[in-house]
């Protein structure tokens, strides 16, 4: 994979070494994709072979595949090379080799890559060959993989440009696995027009002096602008914007603006719709309730204080801004076979009503689950018992009822082995979730 990497990096530098100025090479480009990952196709691939796949038309349909929508920019190298970068992003269980089934979560990932077109951009339709690198970020692993790929190209008279592309993206690190790529989108140029510079024509023959060229009722040796009418407050020079100052001397002549701002409006450097005279962070975007602003975090969590419960304490997105609470769910346990909770259970659930008091704000789902002694239609009937049981529980040690939901899930999600002792122990649990 090392090697793959290294080629795929030397055709980048090979195709950037090519340059060479033509009336068809790309302008820069700035795009929207949205795109689809199938991990299931290559997985099967994987354990059987590409020949087996197509016999047994083991190819993942669109509702197997994972939805995102990522950004794009392209430049043109020269006319047969253009090089892309994207940045995308969509939410799913992302399968990593010796690692275990995830919840669903955001994956990133982003490429850098050249674009090897069949035909340049002087024409409608040009099909191309794409090579690169790419990066993931999942849940706090980071791995690298390889690109590969071809594409479609379909010109809108030379300022947009509908692109359909197809990858492989080939795992080069243990965290990311082989997937496919599918994406359509659409982009449209940024960049400067390379059309060729035309030359301004020669200046007129010298105008011959009279008294008031420009008409205004103004001599024009008393005219600070003679050939320009304008009104005697301003030296005989026009003023567009009408506000008081002489065009010549206005950076904004056709906005109207203030002398200490050479005629330019009242400035808002950071665009956020309030003038920086107003503006108490006028280099960071902010809101008018906080004086141009950004939402305040007190605490420093990341967490802004509107969307903030516990503000003056630093906490976790999952509990609102609260502080992660001492207390463990998987110790709240059951004896087998009944909704009868363990002791070790009792004095954790303590822990959650004591958490629960001291912010009272927070709501919290109760999940029952079993292990898979018995009868399916028995083991959600407990499910629900013992969730029942631990609210009940809580209830009496003076946790609010109205703050508190359950729900049973039966032996449907296991977290452990049940062909072991141990394994069961850790299903017949419940689960403690925000709402």
């Amino acid at each position: 994979m090392k090697k793959l990497a290294a080629s795929l990096l030397g055709l980048c530098a090979f195709a950037m070494s090519s340059v060479a100025q033509s009336d068809h090479v790309k302008r820069a480009t700035l795009g929207v994709h949205f795109f689809f990952n199938d991990f299931q196709t290559p997985q099967y691939i994987k354990a059987n072979s590409l020949g087996q796949t197509f016999r047994d038309k083991k190819w993942a349909k669109i509702r197997d595949m994972n939805a995102g929508l990522a950004v794009n920019y392209i430049k043109g190298i020269n006319k047969t090379f253009d090089f892309s970068t994207t940045l995308g992003g969509s939410f799913l269980s992302y399968p990593i080799e010796n690692k275990p089934k995830f919840s669903e979560s955001f994956l990133l990932e982003g490429d850098a890559m050249v674009h090897a077109k069949m035909l340049s951009d002087q024409y409608w339709v040009s099909p191309y060959l794409s090579a690169g690198v790419g990066f993931s970020s999942y849940r706090g692993y980071v791995g690298a993989f390889a690109p590969v790929g071809m594409g479609l190209q379909v010109n809108l008279y030379d300022e947009a440009f509908i692109l359909v592309n197809a990858q492989y993206r080939v795992a080069i690190t243990d965290n990311t696995s082989n997937h496919f790529y599918y994406s359509l989108g659409v982009a449209g140029n940024i960049g400067p027009d390379r059309a060729p510079k035309v030359v301004p024509p020669p200046p007129p023959p010298p105008v011959v002096v009279v008294t008031d060229t420009d008409g205004d009722g103004i001599q024009d040796k008393d005219d600070a602008c003679p050939t320009q009418a304008g009104p005697v407050s301003l030296k005989g020079c026009p003023d567009r914007d009408k506000d008081g100052i002489a065009d010549k001397d206005d950076k904004c002549p056709d906005q109207a603006g203030l002398a200490r701002y050479a005629g330019c409006p009242i400035p808002d450097s950071d665009n956020d719709g309030i003038n920086d005279e107003n503006d108490k962070c006028k280099d960071v975007p902010g809101l008018a309730r906080y004086n141009g602003c950004p939402i305040p975090d007190t605490d420093g969590d990341g967490i802004n204080d509107e969307e903030d419960q516990c503000v003056t304490e630093r906490g976790i997105p999952e509990l609102k801004g609260c502080p992660k609470p001492d207390f463990s769910s998987e110790k709240v346990q059951f004896q087998t076979g009944s909704a009868v909770l363990t002791k070790a259970a009792k004095l954790e659930l303590d822990k959650g009503v004591a958490f629960m008091s001291q912010y009272p704000t927070l709501k919290f789902s109760i999940e029952g689950h079993t292990d898979n002694t018995g009868k399916e239609a028995a083991n959600q009937l407990l499910s629900e018992k013992r969730a029942a049981a631990v609210e009940t529980y809580m209830v009496s040690k003076g946790a609010n009822t109205d703050r508190i939901t359950t729900a049973g899930y039966g032996q449907s999600k296991p977290i452990a082995d049940n062909k072991t002792a141990a394994g069961k122990a850790k299903n017949r649990r419940v689960e403690f979730k925000m709402q």
